[in-house]
């Protein structure tokens, strides 16, 4: 049935309605496209499409939603560009038409695709539109690894913080990033308690030199631990003193051996060249540790320290032998604080101690520290004006009674902390009154965008002097190497990787471990299937994309990688001999151990299962959307559960018999085609990722047909076909898709395709290596530029 025509009335459905409010911003620029994309539609296109397209989905089937036949007039049609993107990259993938139907030949295909392209998108290569980004909040993660590195305190965002949203699967997208006056509160706490620890300001202290228990030796070259009261002991130190004065001395020992009180006793001493400096009788005490002080001259040099313990009271009948533990015994002093230090800490904030007197040396001083602590705090040069009132806040704080200059330090530090140029990842608008221009971003926004990007942290002293110099451009493949090397790129495994592939969820997941296991008594259950074994299924997937991006392997070998990271625990529950030890290690993969690639990963196989059974709806699902990149619509409503089915076919049917009975509705099918071959290729992968030939009795049965027309008899086969051909293309679009995100904070957008496609492109046909990507990304329009303001940028601009 051929289309209405476009002045006939038409029903809109709720997808429509929406779609196109949401695009009223765009519609003024489209409409003067409409006028040239109608006549190659209805002469080219539309015939197309109801050759192809309309058996499925025309007003009486919409299958997935979707009908090409409702709309009012062809520039509402033409305006739907969330539908035409879902009709562009099924087309692209190959998964529509379903290959069970007749399929458009390569030149009908291209002939779609560079039409929604060209006259839809109204995309221009040749002048790429950056985007919008919204000014991004820094998120938990961000805040918690900025604060390390501009403080040296390790704050827990994650304890004082709530959980940030998600947007597109990850949780530093700018547009899911609010920040509500509660949030703002607790910021503004936060300010305050980093800085208390940050910035000692009780200035110099008398200092305190410590000696462990583990420094005393006996003749036996045994240490004061668990030295029986019994027994007799002698443990002597050197220690040098470089200071000579009078000290205090503190011993923290403890005594152990008895949960119950005893009789027994000893008397403990420490001596400093054969003199008692302090003394005490100890026994049974259900105290951690007690501490016993004295006081001593010491001389400059070495001073020979000896602990004694002579037994004073043996126990009574059926009490327990005491021990002695000696945990550390300190020496404070000299007491005339003729010799004073600041902490470690306190030359992370100040390079010295204040001027005295002066206070125009006191302001410079202060200024110079405000300056360098906000230059770093805001990611880029603080401006004068906001600078002086800094200064300000600062000196009205030292010139009060009882404060210090560090109070009027710390106050201005308080103050920056809680400042949005701080919380916020604030980029200086170019050319402000130039509304749609595109300009690159400076050195100082590029080197954050970088920084958080592989970091999850603001930019070192290194890309802030490249920044200053405005060099950064000219070396930024030097300094992505420089940065991935570093142990601070573990942020983007943790964050990236732990969010696309969903590997945050392995801990916290619900899984009952006694039908997983086999074990009815829960607490062995638990021991077998332990947070420390769901802490290994993580680190396995997370290592191996560490692996190739530290190597820079190609990314398909996430999906056909012949080896995998493994421990002595997680190798046992994989049934793989021969790994011994806690240490996670490359371990060669032999065919007999059933393992290749993520998809035999235990990580994947827990996330997608329920919480007593697998789910192959869910695995299908989570390959379409994180490995092929081409997810399903969502289900309509009232989808009848899968449990239905089974109560239909009897409690021995296979997930497989229930999948195809389910699929068998008219209503489902559509997308069951899409991602059940895809699930039940998984089913050999219990809900813990261990292997089995059997589900319910009866043999499993894991090969398919994709719905792109590929046949696989296993997982294995099914894992050697996403690495390759046309589908290894899909996997390097959808891996450079979910990177693309995460880089720009922003989902990507149909005006991201000529970016997208060129990367894949070059990096497909260079060797497909991972880091390559990351440069591409790095280099594109997108991470280097921005537009002038939100509107989307002019064509012809």
């Amino acid at each position: 049935m051929r289309p209405q025509k476009a002045n006939a009335p038409k029903r809109f459905n709720q997808l429509a309605v929406a779609t196109l409010l949401a695009l009223l911003a765009l519609a003024s620029s489209a409409a003067a496209s409409n006028s040239n994309a109608a006549p190659v539609f209805e002469k080219s296109i539309e015939p197309l499409l109801m050759d192809y397209c309309f058996d499925c989905h025309d007003d009486s089937t919409q299958k997935g939603s979707l009908s090409f036949e409702d709309y009012e007039s062809l520039t509402e049609h033409f305006n739907n560009r969330e539908m035409w993107l879902a009709v562009w990259k099924n087309l692209r993938a190959g998964t529509m038409p379903p290959s069970k139907k007749p399929q458009p030949s390569k030149k009908e295909r291209a002939e779609i695709i560079s039409w929604i392209q060209n006259q839809v998108f109204q995309i221009n290569p040749a002048s790429p539109d950056p985007g919008r980004v919204t000014i991004r909040r820094l998120n938990r993660t961000e805040y918690e690894n900025t604060i390390r590195d501009l403080t040296g305190v390790e704050f827990d965002a994650a304890d004082a913080f709530p959980a940030d949203d998600t947007g597109y699967g990850f949780d530093n997208i700018g547009d899911v990033l609010s920040l509500s006056p509660l949030l703002m509160e607790k910021y503004l706490g936060a300010a305050r308690e980093i800085i208390a620890e940050a910035v000692h300001t009780e200035g110099p202290f008398i200092p305190t030199v410590k000696m462990w228990g583990s420094h005393f030796k006996n003749k036996e070259d045994r240490q004061p631990r668990d030295i029986p009261f019994e027994k007799p002991g002698h443990f002597t130190n050197q220690q040098h003193i470089e200071h000579p004065g009078e000290y205090e001395v503190r011993a923290a020992v403890q005594i152990k051996g008895s949960s119950e009180a005893t009789s027994h006793s000893a008397n403990f001493t420490l001596l400093k060249d054969d003199q008692s400096i302090l003394s005490r009788e100890l026994g049974w005490d259900f105290n951690k540790s007690v501490v016993v002080r004295g006081k001593s001259r010491l001389k400059k040099g070495d001073n020979k320290f000896t602990i004694t313990l002579e037994e004073s009271e043996p126990p009574a009948e059926n009490e327990k032998n005491l021990d002695l533990y000696v945990h550390y015994i300190n020496l404070r002093g000299p007491l005339d604080g003729s010799h004073r230090v600041y902490p470690d800490k306190y030359h992370q904030i100040f390079t010295e101690g204040p001027p005295d007197k002066d206070i125009a040396e006191r302001r410079e001083y202060a200024r110079r520290l405000i300056r360098r602590f906000a230059d770093r705090a805001y990611r880029r040069p603080i401006d004068e004006e906001s600078l002086e009132k800094l200064v300000a806040i600062s000196q009205s704080v030292d010139a009060q009674p009882n404060r210090s200059f560090e109070h009027g330090v710390a106050q201005a530090y308080v103050a920056i902390l809680a400042s949005p140029r701080f919380l916020f990842r604030a980029e200086t608008q170019p050319q402000p009154n130039n509304p749609g221009k595109v300009v690159p971003v400076d050195e100082f926004a590029l080197a954050s965008r970088l920084s958080y990007f592989l970091w999850s942290s603001m930019p070192d002293d290194e890309l802030f002097r490249l920044a200053g110099e405005n060099k950064l451009r000219d070396n930024l493949r030097t300094q992505i190497d420089r940065m991935l090397v570093d142990p601070k790129a573990e942020s983007i495994i943790d964050n990236f990787v732990g969010q696309w592939l969903l590997t945050r969820n392995v801990e916290t997941i619900d899984i009952d471990p006694r039908r997983l296991t086999g074990e009815r008594n829960l607490g062995k259950a638990f021991r077998i299937f332990s947070q420390d074994l769901r802490r290994s299924m993580r680190r396995e997937t997370e290592m191996l994309v560490s692996h190739l991006l530290r190597e820079n392997r190609p990314a398909h070998e996430l999906l056909s990688a012949d080896y995998t990271f493994l421990n002595e625990k997680l190798a046992k529950w994989y049934d793989i001999p021969n790994v011994k030890g806690s240490e996670m290690r490359l371990v060669k993969l032999e065919p007999q151990h059933k393992r290749k690639g993520l998809l035999s990963h235990a990580s994947l196989h827990i996330v997608t299962s329920n919480p007593t059974e697998t789910s192959p709806v869910k695995r299908g699902l989570y390959v379409l959307d994180n490995i092929l990149g081409t997810p399903a619509p969502p289900p309509p409503p009232d989808i009848p559960e899968l449990e239905e089915a089974r109560e239909e076919a009897g409690h021995s049917a296979s997930k497989r018999d229930l999948l195809a009975l389910h699929a068998s509705k008219a209503l489902c099918a559509s997308c069951h085609d899409r991602f059940d071959p895809l699930g039940l290729a998984l089913e050999n992968f219990d809900t813990g990722g261990r292997w089995r030939n059997t589900e319910r009795g009866a043999p499993i049965d894991p090969a398919g047909r994709l719905m792109t027309g590929e046949d696989f008899k296993d997982v294995f086969e099914l894992a050697d076909i996403l690495a390759s051909g046309e589908r290894r293309t899909d996997f390097y679009r959808c891996f450079t898709e979910k990177l693309y995100t995460y880089a720009l904070g922003r989902g990507t957008e149909f005006y991201d395709i000529p970016v997208i496609d060129s990367i894949v492109g070059e990096v497909e046909s260079s060797g497909g290596h991972i880091r390559d990507i990351i440069y591409k990304i790095v280099e594109s329009p997108a991470f280097q530029s921005r537009r002038g303001d939100g509107k989307r940028f002019a064509v012809n601009n």
